[in-house]
């Protein structure tokens, strides 16, 4: 039987190569405030350079490209990254200030519709065969003295100001999977036409009305803390035909909470218990549940249904307990799922904010600060690289293979750092392939 031939149309999956294509392609529609001749270096380089070095996480890649390329005459920021020149780290910072971040969205969409097509999106669908879309908001900036147009301000009493830069960084979730699908931030920034400081809730109700049309179509259900728990939100939810499962504190319901208590005192919340066994000892599960609850006092309260779980040992000790409002109807057949999607809010923390802070992105890190968007746009370029890093995870098995065989992130990207200062690789590949030799690992031959 002959050899079977490849269809010459099929489409390739999403490679590092295909990535940064797409990207250089985004960047040379970036503003360019330079008029005249003095255009030595061009926006596309400024913009991959600042990139290179958050997805390398090497703050000193560029120099060490620098040297490379004067004793080479090549490096890997042309190979890799595909620039044409290096700029000095000024010069990139004074280009990027001009840029907003909304000028990389179109990379997460690419990325996140590639993932999509591939078919690779359904293993993160959970309840209703929803994807779950977890929102939080993570301050990166801090200082008394840099500020930009964009900074968040507050004065204190002894009469110093704090300017601040946070941002809401939404990801796709799923209970048992350590990835998370990310998404285009929603800065939370002074507005136009707007004179009360942003904050976290009016920047999530933005990003919600923004992209409820994108995403909602693939059944999308919103995760959020206590703080999302509000009507207008919940209401902005449904009327853009999403769903929603959020942390209900009592401190800040009791409206609710009376409800619940006076149900429960009618034997009207209905309870389920069930004892699991974790391999050491036993915990007791026990659901609480009841359906039709207004969210808070007044003739126009959003009827919401509301779940609680609380966990306990054997000898009654309690080890956690937190309570959700859902649009979904809650019955004993799926409380249990519910509150499990309730509770993957955590990875927005944990699989996402905690990783960018502690695992080499540095997210609160000052990058560059700037007068207009810099600040804005760099943490952009860093979230798009974490995004890089998670499709590479899903889509190439060098890379995959790679990083589980090293002990840790932090040892794959001091290797990446180590071989890019010294050695140029042809490509992305023939970089990965050395590394896969060096440590003894197998593929098959597909040159």
């Amino acid at each position: 039987m002959p050899p079977v031939k490849p269809q010459k149309n099929k489409p390739q999956p999403l490679s590092f190569d295909s990535m940064v294509s797409y990207l250089r392609s985004t960047m040379a529609d970036f503003p360019d405030k330079r008029t005249g001749s003095n255009c030595q270096y061009s926006i596309e380089d400024a913009a991959l350079g600042a990139f290179s070095v958050f997805f390398t996480q090497c703050p000193s890649f560029l120099s060490f490209q620098k040297n490379m390329l004067k004793k080479k005459g090549i490096s890997n920021a042309q190979t890799l990254f595909n620039m044409d020149q290096i700029p000095c780290d000024n010069h990139i910072r004074d280009l990027m200030d001009e840029v907003k971040p909304s000028n990389v969205y179109p990379v997460f969409h690419y990325i996140f519709n590639e993932i999509k097509d591939s078919g690779l999106l359904d293993a993160f669908r959970s309840y209703d065969n929803n994807l779950l879309c977890a929102l939080d908001g993570t301050q990166f900036f801090s200082s008394n003295k840099i500020h930009c147009q964009n900074c968040s301000s507050k004065e204190h009493k002894n009469g110093t100001t704090t300017y601040s830069h946070s941002a809401i960084t939404p990801v796709f979730v799923v209970p048992g999977q350590s990835k998370v699908i990310s998404l285009p931030p929603e800065f939370i920034a002074p507005q136009d036409g707007h004179n009360k400081q942003d904050c976290e809730n009016a920047a999530a109700k933005r990003w919600i009305t923004q992209y409820a049309p994108v995403y909602g179509d693939l059944g999308i259900t919103i995760l959020g803390d206590d703080l999302y728990c509000r009507q207008p939100i919940c209401t902005l939810i449904l009327e853009n035909n999403l769903h929603f499962i959020l942390v209900c504190k009592p401190d800040s319901h009791k409206t609710l909470y009376q409800w619940v208590d006076e149900l429960q005192a009618m034997d009207a919340v209905e309870t389920l218990v069930e004892k699991t066994w974790t391999g050491k000892s036993h915990h007791i599960y026990t659901y609480r549940f009841v359906n039709q609850v207004p969210l808070r006092d007044g003739e126009d309260a959003l009827e919401v249904n509301w779940c609680e779980l609380t966990v306990t040992s054997a000898t009654g000790r309690r080890l956690y307990k937190n309570a959700f409002v859902t649009d979904f109807e809650i019955s004993k057949d799926n409380v249990k799922q519910i509150v499990v999607d309730g509770r993957a809010r955590w990875k927005i923390e944990n699989e996402n904010n905690n990783i960018l802070k502690t695992k080499g992105y540095h997210l609160e890190h000052n990058f560059g600060h700037g007068k207009k968007h810099l600040s804005n746009f760099l943490l952009t370029l860093n979230l798009l690289a974490f995004f890089f890093h998670t499709a590479l995870e899903m889509f190439d098995e060098m890379y995959r293979c790679i990083r589980e065989d090293l002990p840790t992130r932090k040892t794959f990207f001091d290797d990446i750092r180590a071989l890019t200062r010294y050695t140029c690789f042809d490509s992305w590949e023939v970089m990965l392939a050395f590394m896969a030799r060096g440590l003894e690992l197998e593929f098959p031959d597909t040159s």
